[in-house]
């Protein structure tokens, strides 16, 4: 299961990239909204500026891969062995709550063990500290900058959200 997780998320990661460079370009576009392109016109401003490669649309794709396939791989590899192993409850309400423990349990340490991932890709793909000059380029040399400059738990930014809307998940 946490193979078949890891390469569902690998492909799920190919697949969105594009779209997550997209959204954090119009997220971070601090224009008014009326001044906003529409998603196709921004993904058209990109391909055209930078191309369609890692400094254009998949821009960050190595932290995409890095999220979402240990994301799924950790997701699925314990929410399945964890299924196996608990007894199933013959309660239709207790069954329910099993399931869902085992979910939120398996989404909260898949997200504990990824946002590293994510907080790169968040930087990759956003903004940059000085305008003009890339700081962010690449996933693992990312997370090292972060580590160095800012410390561990910089790594772990945004974790309580991420938990928030993955565990229930």
């Amino acid at each position: 299961f946490a193979v078949a997780g890891l390469g569902s998320g690998l492909t799920e990661a190919v697949v969105v990239n594009p779209f997550e460079v997209v959204k954090v370009t119009l997220q971070t576009n601090q224009n008014a909204f009326t001044k906003q392109p529409s998603s196709f016109v921004q993904a058209q401003q990109i391909i055209k500026a930078d191309g369609l490669g890692f400094q254009g649309l998949n821009k960050g794709l190595t932290a995409t891969l890095g999220r979402h396939g240990v994301f799924n791989m950790v997701y699925f590899g314990f929410y399945f062995n964890m299924k196996n192993i608990l007894p199933v409850n013959k309660d239709p309400n207790l069954e329910f709550l099993r399931k869902f423990g085992i979910g939120l349990v398996s989404g909260t340490i898949a997200s504990i063990i990824n946002i590293p991932f994510d907080v790169a890709k968040s930087r990759i793909q956003g903004p940059q500290p000085v305008p003009g000059e890339i700081k962010y380029r690449t996933c693992f040399k990312t997370m090292a900058t972060v580590y160095k400059e800012e410390g561990f738990l910089a790594l772990y930014k945004g974790l309580l959200p991420k938990i928030m809307r993955l565990g229930p998940g």
